[in-house]
């Protein structure tokens, strides 16, 4: 905007509308403030269409020296504005210079475009996709961005191992994690198990944390940002050699609350797992008695005799 037009209002009027608006997915992104936007979705390979409508203010001269659009991808950090990286830049010229006499409309059109990364805004960056108009001006450009997302669509990996994770302190704890895959869908629930294979201190509770990481910079500016995303707590009451738990997040708070629930009414070692009802039909042990010297599954009695030794 020109040093008249602050004081006076603005020459012009930028609108940017794309030709499949109606019909066009929307996805929503945060902004760096928190606040939730709305954009139009597009793929890799997608082409960008639409119509550019500069609208120009009653009674006022509008002279430039040329009026473009770009679509721009760039990496953008934070803490430091003026390190971007381009990795697509695309420009299209509408208009010569010249005298706007009255509002004009713009066809433009990108065709396939090359889309390589996701759009993504973190603690310390964000990788940004945008239509940008800008009408070249002596004293300053008039400039109107216009954001779009990006999505990837990938398949899922040829290979994805289960992760095996060993911790503890020596002679006292031994606990064994499993993933059951290594690579997991932003929507996919993580499922494992924790083991306990040695255990000669107290232990009162447990915690798993999903924490997000990111790593922005490279060498002596590298930036670490961590995020924590969810905590789960598992109490313990009683811990016993090979029992595992099994950890599925989506469903862990409610195996917590279970577990309390069938503390009086199922056998010692399989109380976490099943309700009365299972116990008895699948183990045959007596589901209201908290007696080994009752319960017919000798997996009990036998992790019994392994805690008195």
């Amino acid at each position: 905007m020109s040093f008249l037009g602050g004081f006076f209002g603005p020459v012009c009027e930028i609108d940017v509308i794309l030709n499949d608006a109606e019909t066009r997915k929307t996805a929503e992104m945060k902004t760096e403030d928190g606040k939730v936007e709305k954009h139009f979705l597009f793929y890799d390979g997608e082409s960008v269409s639409g119509k550019v409508n500069v609208s120009k203010q009653h009674g006022k001269r509008l002279e430039h020296q040329g009026i473009r659009i770009e679509f721009v991808g760039q990496i953008e950090l934070f803490n430091d504005k003026s390190n971007t990286h381009e990795f697509v830049n695309l420009v299209k010229e509408l208009a010569l210079p010249g005298e706007l006499t009255q509002s004009r409309s713009y066809d433009f059109e990108f065709m396939q475009v090359e889309k390589p990364y996701e759009s993504y805004i973190g603690a310390n960056v964000r990788l940004r996709y945008f239509l940008k108009v800008t009408i070249v001006r002596r004293l300053s450009d008039i400039v109107k961005e216009y954001d779009l997302i990006v999505h990837q669509l990938a398949t899922y990996p040829d290979v994805n191992n289960s992760i095996k994770m060993e911790v503890g302190i020596e002679d006292c704890l031994h606990i064994e994690f499993e993933y059951n895959k290594s690579k997991y869908h932003l929507k996919d629930v993580i499922v494992g198990k924790i083991y306990f294979l040695l255990v000669r201190i107290k232990i009162q509770h447990m915690e798993l944390q999903l924490i997000k990481k990111e790593i922005t910079g490279i060498g002596k500016k590298n930036k670490i940002q961590k995020g924590l995303q969810l905590v789960c707590q598992l109490s313990l009451v009683q811990t016993w050699r090979m029992k595992s738990v099994v950890a599925a997040l989506a469903e862990l708070m409610l195996s917590v609350l279970f577990s309390h629930w069938c503390l009086t009414t199922t056998c010692i070692f399989c109380r976490l797992y099943l309700t009365p009802e299972q116990c008895h039909r699948r183990y045959e042990c007596w589901a209201s008695s908290t007696d080994l010297n009752h319960c017919k599954w000798s997996s009990c009695r036998n992790m019994e005799e392994l805690k008195q030794s």
